[in-house]
């Protein structure tokens, strides 16, 4: 049973992370449109309404407050996407297909108002060598890691074209993803999203 002071401490610390997930949620949605570098204690302060000592106290800097954001919207993505995909049946196309799937609808319901939070952030970051941009690429490295061994995963099932290469067709679904939300976004295209399905279909036929 928790002491005193640990029961105090406890219910000191709830209101603290309450605040920090508020803000975090708030600094990865206006991301997606101001960029990583619109980000400020300032500009967070402004959209929650909490006074920025507040918002300093919770991360302290601006770089702090971006890798936290990224740390945030990785969190998102794996709830949107990658869970629901892996949680059901073994690995293989099955769960490759749930993927892009789930990566498509992600982009279609614009859990982000500026689409995949990593697309935007590598294009901002991509050459700017640091702590963020170092975040950003590991994370997008974790995402076509596992693109790469469900594909790997099919190939030893016998579920994709004889002599598939499973790199090549991983390659080919990431770049067909993260194509379809640059277009999405950019050119407000509706239809985008239905072309990207018919392109994974067909990348994935035997």
């Amino acid at each position: 049973m928790a002491g005193p002071d640990e029961t105090s401490s406890r219910r000191t610390r709830a209101p603290g992370e309450r605040s920090r997930a508020r803000i975090l949620e708030q600094s990865a949605q206006l991301a997606t449109v101001e960029g990583l570098e619109g980000l400020s204690i300032g500009r967070l302060a402004e959209a929650t309404g909490m006074p920025k000592s507040s918002v300093y106290v919770l991360f302290g800097s601006k770089e702090e407050l971006q890798l936290a954001t990224v740390d945030a919207a990785r969190t998102s993505f794996v709830a949107e996407v990658v869970a629901p995909a892996l949680s059901g049946g073994d690995p293989g196309l099955g769960r490759l297909r749930a993927l892009c799937e789930g990566y498509l609808s992600y982009v279609e319901r614009r859990v982000f108002p500026g689409g995949c939070f990593f697309v935007a952030a590598a294009a901002e970051v991509g050459a700017r060598p640091g702590r963020v941009h170092d975040r950003v690429a590991g994370y997008q490295q974790e995402w076509r890691a596992l693109l790469r061994a469900e594909a790997e995963a099919a190939r030893e099932a016998g579920e994709l074209q004889a002599g598939a290469d499973p790199a090549q067709v991983a390659f080919e679904l990431g770049a067909i993803l993260a194509g379809t939300n640059i277009v999405s976004v950019l050119h407000d295209d509706a239809d985008a999203v239905r072309r990207a399905r018919v392109a994974v279909d067909e990348r994935l036929a035997r």
